[in-house]
Formats: C-alpha cells, structure tokens, sequence
C-alpha cells in the first residue's frame, strides 16, 4: 500500500514538474534566424526575461557565414538576434543585457559603430571579450537577454 502511494506521489511529482517547465520556459522558434545546429534553443521565453543564445553571422536560409568584415557579420548577427526578439513578442528596445564576443579585441570600435545603430537608448547593459575561436571561423557572437513584449513600456 505504500509503495503504491509512494508511486503516485512520484509520478503526480514528475507530472507536476514537466508541467512548471512548460508553463515557465517556452522555446522560441523562427525560420527568421538561422537555426539551432546543436542541443540549444535560438531562445528561451520566461514569464519576464527572454535568453537568446549566442548568434553568429549566418544566413537563416542557406546556413552560410554572411560577410568578411566585422561590419558585415555584426548586421547580420543583429538582424538575427531582432528575428528571434520579434518571433518572442520583443524586440531590440527589451534588450536589457548582451554579451559581445570578438574574435580580434582590434574589432570593438567597427563592431560598435554597428551594434549603436541598432539599439536606442538607453542601451543595454554589456560585457565585450575576446575570445580564442568562434564557431565556423567567425569574427563576432553576440548573445543578449531581453524583457518579454508585454514588460515593455510603449
């Protein structure tokens, strides 16, 4: 009788976590931006931040590097990141935190000028690194953490 209860118990426990999960992580997904190549969603929504994980400068149809320059890749990477913030509900202006990674620190101020063209004020907090190698021989990775489109203020 109590292994049976115990069983129950277990199974209404598990039953109950899967359901937390669901309800407090969503994944978010749009042929907008390239597509997760690995374990890992393009983003994953909570009830009040959104985790876009770390977007190269791919195309989202061919899966191919756009661009040679670090102008070009930093385009495409935040047009990347804006699909996935507008596939949530959110967009740019949610954007309260973004990690920059470089392949070469000699990039920052290119880089810069491109990203500042892209977020208004106030502009989200930041951290910027180089790195020893990014994915596909890339120059730039940027991964950012955003409000949710109904936290945002009009």
């Amino acid at each position: 009788m109590l292994a049976a209860a115990g069983s129950f118990l277990n199974t209404a426990l598990l039953s109950g976590i899967k359901l937390w999960r669901q309800v407090m992580k969503k994944a978010i997904i749009t042929e907008k931006a390239p597509k997760a190549i690995g374990p890992y969603s393009q983003a994953i929504e909570t009830d009040n931040l959104i985790f876009v994980s770390g977007q190269i400068p791919l195309d989202p149809v061919t899966g191919n590097v756009v661009g040679t320059t670090i102008e070009e890749q930093t385009h495409q990477v935040l047009k990347n990141i804006q699909a996935i913030l507008e596939a949530a509900g959110s967009s740019l202006a949610g954007v309260v935190k973004a990690t920059v990674y470089l392949a070469d620190l000699n990039d920052f101020a290119k880089m810069n000028a491109i990203y500042s063209q892209y977020f208004p004020q106030p502009f989200p907090a930041r951290a910027a690194f180089q790195v020893g190698r990014l994915p596909r021989e890339v120059k730039i990775e940027i991964e950012v953490i955003a409000l949710p489109g109904k936290l945002l203020k009009n």
